[in-house]
């Protein structure tokens, strides 16, 4: 690695994501939360981040990225919404699905999405509860403090797999440090994706 120091860009890029570490996180966290919530754990379990300035990061990250959300649903008609929301995720059928368990159980929605990555509808999920004008507080306290948790949970994994960083050969370190947060990512979603379709059977 010293070597490739030497180069000069390859240098800039090391400092400049050293001094940015926390703004990268937490701009991570906002376009692809989990990911990056366990890469901080890893971080962490390094030494290359302080654990509360990462955590808040995190946190506060993916709090921005669902009041993205929100306010796609708030502010866009709901006609842009059916009519363009396949292009993210939101297609029409799973709106009037997840519209209708709204109506009764708005509260228990948003948690168990916050939760549970949405059960493969978390996008919808955020953008219907702003179409459905759900109190921008009640939507905002309920997210932040199961952002709280969920984070801590994916932190702790990110941690854990430091451990396992710290004892396999440096060779395959790299190959570990980037794969171990992606297919955990993914193995989460799939297990979700089962749970959804499930549900709609």
């Amino acid at each position: 690695m010293s070597g490739w120091l030497q180069i000069p860009w390859v240098a800039g890029l090391v400092a400049f994501v050293e001094s940015s570490k926390y703004a990268i996180l937490f701009f991570g966290a906002l376009l692809e939360g989990p990911l990056f919530m366990i890469g901080g754990g890893l971080l962490y379990h390094l030494g290359s981040v302080a654990p509360w300035p990462a955590y808040l990061a995190l946190v506060f990250g993916d709090f921005a990225g669902d009041l993205v959300w929100y306010a796609m649903g708030y502010f866009g008609a709901r006609p842009a919404i059916l009519r363009w929301g396949r292009f993210i995720n939101v297609a029409p059928p799973v709106v009037d699905a997840v519209e209708r368990q709204f109506n009764r159980y708005h509260l228990w929605v948003l948690v168990i999405s916050k939760l549970t990555m949405g059960f493969g509808f978390a996008l919808t999920i955020l953008t219907v509860a702003g179409m459905l004008r759900v109190p921008l507080w009640r939507y905002a306290t309920i997210n932040l403090v199961c952002g709280f948790v969920w984070t801590a949970f994916l932190f702790g994994i990110g941690y854990f797999f430091g451990n396992i960083y710290t004892v396999i050969p440096d060779s395959v370190r790299l190959a570990f440090a980037i794969s171990g947060p992606i297919i955990t990512i993914l193995l989460l979603r799939f297990a979700a994706g089962v749970v959804s379709k499930r549900m709609q059977q």
